[in-house]
């Protein structure tokens, strides 16, 4: 997992039109919000979830 403090878009996400979420990672997990909606919050992952997320989704899982 690459670590920044900074907002980025996700690498899934397509045409800027679409719908698609903004990930910040930290050392105790990661933050998701939706880039469309900013104002409306984020939701907060602990590490051991957002890396059982990362490898469903690398392994086609989900």
């Amino acid at each position: 997992m690459s670590l920044t403090s900074e907002w980025h878009k996700s690498s899934y996400s397509g045409n800027p039109r679409q719908a698609c979420v903004e990930v910040r990672e930290t050392p105790t997990g990661a933050y998701v919000r939706d880039t469309q909606n900013r104002h409306q919050g984020h939701l907060a992952f602990p590490l051991p979830e957002w890396s059982a997320f990362l490898r469903g989704v690398k392994l086609d899982r989900l």
